[in-house]
């Protein structure tokens, strides 16, 4: 399995945050390290698995690259073939590019430097406004705000208005990692690293007021979370979701850390609200069935479906930010043919749609609800 730049700045950060106490410049060292990391794997054009945060960043899901649809019932090959819809001819961004199941692409940035063209859902012109200007540019599911990130401008967090291409800039006080968007496009949540007092943080950013708040979340002990570590949402965006590491299990660097489960948090008073037994990662909201009783994790054997109240694993997932479009329906995308797929839960394809080029492989994508 092969991480992407973004993971790789998270798994710098998880790793130095767990030894945060005492190592004044610690912060600074993990943003260092992963902004190097970033910039290697770009100069050699390697491309890897979220996020897209994802995950899935990314309400959303951040349809970060990963690995190939090969495990268990995912690549039967008695499954039959089914027909793929063609990509869009000509300015695909002219209008909305409608995906299987009734879903939508809502936008795709990609996540290094120098900065490539990104797009966002203008869902008042049924078009793509195509922005080449910033680093990144997460597109929210709804609504007409997205956040763009620009290395010039350290510290600060830009909230683009999709419609007019105006940018209003918010104080966010340090770099922001892992942006992820609430179901209905109104609030961010973010992972944060302090380079000053090396504090691991939630963030929460507020699109219609520009309001921000962070809340500091203890990783080291009280919420142990090692690898891997980042905050995203509930498929109802009423709370904030984060890995926790199982402290009993031996560890690896070839793996994924085993975990325990989720600890969920309130993205209004930073005060956590309950946990779950979910032995893996969920990549965003759409990572969580729509009535609440499975969810697709990252697991230490890949991706995986397994039961929010037991924890039990049922079976392989086809992706690890796949999205249920309905209880017995996944959304994925396969990255090595640049398709999105339908799947049942026994992984039989229903239908594929084939991606314009300009999605590629180094593309994050964000898709949501039609």
């Amino acid at each position: 399995m092969r991480a992407t730049e973004d993971d790789m700045l998270r798994a710098a950060v998880g790793d130095l945050a767990g030894e945060a106490r005492g190592v004044p410049d610690l912060a600074d060292r993990a943003l260092r390290r992963g902004r190097q990391l970033r910039r290697r794997r770009r100069g050699t054009a390697v491309v890897g698995a979220f996020v897209a945060l994802t995950g899935l960043t990314a309400p959303f899901l951040l349809l970060r690259p990963g690995p190939p649809a090969g495990t268990a019932a995912w690549n039967d090959p008695v499954v039959p073939v089914v027909s793929v819809a063609p990509a869009p001819t000509g300015d695909w961004t002219r209008s909305r590019l409608p995906l299987p199941g009734g879903w939508v692409l809502a936008g795709a940035t990609s996540t290094g430097t120098p900065a490539e063209t990104a797009y966002a859902l203008d869902r008042t012109r049924n078009r793509y406004l195509a922005v080449d200007t910033y680093e990144q540019v997460w597109a929210p599911p709804q609504g007409r705000t997205a956040v763009v990130v620009d290395e010039d401008r350290r510290g600060s967090t830009g909230l683009l208005d999709i419609a007019t291409g105006s940018v209003r800039w918010v104080d966010t006080g340090s770099s922001i990692l892992d942006p992820h968007w609430s179901p209905d496009g109104q609030r961010l949540v973010v992972t944060i690293l302090d380079k000053d007092t090396a504090q691991f943080s939630m963030g929460v950013l507020t699109a219609r007021t520009g309001t921000y708040q962070t809340f500091p979340v203890d990783i080291a002990s009280r919420y142990l979370c090692t690898d891997y570590c980042f905050f995203t949402w509930t498929r109802d965006g009423q709370e904030v979701v984060l890995q926790q590491t199982d402290p009993g299990a031996p560890r690896s660097e070839s793996a994924p850390h085993p975990r325990r489960g989720v600890q969920l948090f309130s993205p209004d008073t930073g005060q956590p609200t309950r946990f779950l037994p979910v032995p893996g990662d969920p990549a965003g909201p759409w990572s969580w069935s729509p009535d609440g009783q499975l969810v697709v994790i990252k697991g230490r054997d890949g991706p995986q479906i397994a039961e929010v109240a037991t924890g039990q694993v049922l079976g392989a997932a086809p992706a690890e930010h796949a999205a249920w479009v309905s209880d017995d329906r996944l959304l994925y995308r396969d990255l090595q043919a640049n398709e999105m797929v339908l799947a049942d839960r026994d992984g039989r394809d229903l239908a594929r749609q084939a991606l314009p080029r300009e999605l590629g492989a180094n593309m994050v994508l964000t898709i949501s609800p039609d």
